[in-house]
């Protein structure tokens, strides 16, 4: 598996997962803040930005393949799907994650009976339809649904688009929003043994804060950290108040 990884910065290692349909880049303005003090890793997963596609995105063998890449012990972040494979990376591989950010994320992204805190099927499934006939469109409206709710909406929004592409148009989107229909983590909770910093805001319609305090619930080591304001990205719409978070998060677990 090949992957397109950014690195800037020194001190600790620091890998930034992002989520479906954007790549690395997203973190730009958080890896600007914290470089003085961290190294920190910008991937492109399987299928976005400048990585080649997969033809099954698969979050357990992308955990391998990254703990592949970095086989010393880092902290990690995942927002969203970047947060579902970072669920299985340190699962899978507890004693190469030092700590872990879950941003806006949840193990399961679709909502039934036993699970309120997601999103309908036919939600995800309209995204995936749209993507042959109306792909630009589709990822813009997707990204409009990610900021809403979240004060200076429009403003964020306008940056991400302007961001959208790059590091390339993106090529394998499908194979991961099967991934988000069909992944459903809650199994790997009680084996996260690192620390983790829950990220979430209120008002987010993609993966409801609720998910984000059954993980607490779950976790042996977690501190949740919420945005009254925020919506799917608190790092973007909330960024001061965000980088203090997670700022104090991996100093305390250095």
């Amino acid at each position: 598996m090949t992957l397109y990884i950014e690195s800037r910065g020194r001190g600790p290692d620091l890998v930034l997962l992002h989520g479906w349909g954007l790549h690395g880049g997203v973190f730009d303005r958080v890896a600007a803040n914290l470089e003085a003090d961290f190294c920190l890793h910008l991937v492109d997963l399987p299928g976005h930005g400048a990585s080649a596609a997969a033809a099954q995105f698969d979050a357990a063998a992308i955990a391998d393949a990254l703990a592949g890449y970095f086989p010393l012990p880092v902290h990690l972040l995942g927002w969203s799907l970047g947060g579902l494979i970072a669920q299985h990376w340190a699962a899978q591989h507890p004693q190469q994650v030092r700590s872990l950010a879950l941003v806006a994320t949840s193990p399961r992204f679709v909502r039934d009976e036993a699970w309120p805190h997601a999103q309908a099927r036919e939600a995800i499934e309209g995204v995936g339809a749209n993507l042959d006939t109306a792909f630009e469109l589709t990822l813009e409206r997707f990204l409009a649904l990610q900021m809403m709710g979240a004060p200076a909406a429009r403003d964020t929004l306008k940056a991400l688009k302007a961001q959208l592409f790059a590091h390339g148009r993106p090529q394998g989107l499908l194979p991961a929003l099967h991934c988000l229909l069909h992944a459903d983590a809650r199994a790997l909770a009680p084996a996260i043994a690192c620390p983790v910093g829950l990220f979430y805001g209120a008002r987010d319609a993609i993966t409801p804060i609720g998910a984000g305090r059954w993980l607490a619930q779950q976790l042996t080591d977690a501190t949740f950290y919420d945005f009254p304001q925020a919506s799917h990205a608190p790092f973007l719409s909330h960024e001061t108040d965000f980088v203090e978070a997670l700022r104090l998060h991996l100093e305390q677990h250095a």
